[in-house]
């Protein structure tokens, strides 16, 4: 049938274009110097946004690296938004000096809620018009000490939104910790860094990432609540123009769930996000690469690009046709045969990507060599779990729901992983 000939054809095109883009940028990314910013003066005031629900356990150590930084303390205010908590979060905020706002909203709920609460309160007191710039963080982050000072580089150069690199307080704890861990680094070194390199935009992920007051001012505080906000500020601003920056050398370390089911939650909503953003941005992202022969546009698109569910549709169909006699089962066998062929062989790139990420971050990485190489083979296992997900998003309701953060131990963030 022409139509089960033209869902296999998009398959083929748009995936073997997205891998062989991931391939150019792991080559780019091995073989070219990462981009780097010159000195800038630290003179720029900076407003830190953190939502927190129910995490007095951890946020003092977030906060406390945010107060010993090596830019000026005076020259950067947290805010801390208490979402629906039942703890003492606020009160642990305030006596460390925070300005604390309160939200109680159980029908709104999420981080985009949270931020958006917290910015119309800026807005309305004109607190906002006191910064530069934002930074937004997740209450159980962990950060170098020269974070500020290096994405104040990449601000004084021009970009009027960064991300940074996203390592992992706890990698070495479980094989969920470390697949979580792998992934995140991975998409620093090889995928982040690279778009840097050829002049892409990047990505903000759910955490430490910047943007500019200009850009606050254009979206009136923060507009984005679908389950991936940060995907969908992204999506967002690339098609008003900007180009997202990338500074490698400002290092966050963030908590990864240690239990499947606190990781398969969570990415059960990311994926469902994935097909929200997808849904409302992906013609408009295809529309402008196309028009403006911007090509960011399109690696978004191949990137956010629902591939289980057009696989889903196809598989269904080709079960349908064959049912109606239309096709062969035969000839639908064989392409369940090879699909599961191309499974088996993404399960050994996979591993050799992790292997590789292991081998050149290995001085990010907080791991023995035998942990390392345990974790480099359950790595595929961990991916493989994103096939039930995917497929799951597509059906599921996904809604926010906490995780709760032990924390890192008090002391040097460069030391939390070793």
């Amino acid at each position: 049938m022409v139509l089960l000939d033209i869902l296999d054809i998009l398959l083929t095109v748009t995936g073997g274009l997205s891998i062989g883009y991931q391939a150019l940028c792991i080559v780019v990314s091995l073989f070219s110097k990462p981009v780097t910013f010159p000195a800038a003066s630290m003179d720029r005031r900076y407003a830190v946004l953190i939502s927190a629900r129910n995490e007095e356990n951890v946020i003092g150590n977030l906060i406390r690296d945010i107060q010993t930084q090596t830019y000026p303390a005076r020259l950067i205010d947290i805010w801390i938004v208490a979402d629906n908590c039942t703890d003492d979060t606020a009160g642990v905020a305030r006596e460390l000096g925070c300005h604390v706002v309160e939200r109680h909203d159980l029908e709104r709920i999420g981080k985009g809620y949270a931020l958006t609460y917290l910015l119309n309160r800026m807005l309305d007191s004109h607190d906002a018009d006191r910064y530069d710039a934002f930074f937004v963080f997740d209450a159980d982050n962990r950060l170098d000490r020269h974070y500020f000072a290096e994405m104040n580089k990449g601000f004084q150069a021009g970009f009027h939104i960064l991300t940074s690199y996203r390592n992992a307080v706890n990698l070495s704890e479980n094989w969920v910790s470390s697949g979580a861990a792998l992934w995140f680094i991975r998409e620093s070194r090889f995928l982040t860094a690279s778009r840097m390199v050829l002049g892409n935009s990047c990505h903000v992920g759910g955490t430490g990432f910047m943007f500019s007051q200009q850009v606050m001012r254009r979206n009136r505080g923060w507009k984005f609540h679908l389950l991936t906000e940060d995907l969908e500020f992204t999506m967002d601003s690339v098609l008003h123009g900007d180009r997202i920056g990338y500074v490698g050398t400002a290092i966050l370390y963030d908590e990864q769930p240690v239990t499947f089911a606190q990781s398969w939650r969570q990415r059960v909503r990311w994926s469902k996000g994935y097909l929200q953003v997808f849904r409302y941005y992906g013609a408009a992202l295809l529309r402008r690469g196309i028009k403006e022969r911007d090509f960011s546009t399109i690696d978004f698109m191949l990137w956010i690009c629902p591939f289980m569910v057009i696989a889903v549709i196809r598989i269904a169909m080709g079960m349908l046709f064959a049912a109606c006699g239309f096709v062969s089962w035969a000839s639908q066998m064989a392409s369940l045969l090879n699909w599961t062929t191309g499974i088996v062989n993404s399960v050994i790139v996979m591993m050799a990507l992790a292997a590789l990420t292991a081998v050149v971050e290995r001085k990010n990485i907080g791991a023995t060599n035998k942990e390392l190489f345990a974790y480099v083979l359950s790595f595929p296992i961990y991916m493989l779990s994103y096939v039930p997900i995917s497929f799951m998003a597509i059906f599921a309701k996904a809604e926010w729901k906490p995780i709760v953060h032990r924390g890192a131990p008090a002391g040097d963030p460069a030391a939390l992983t070793v």
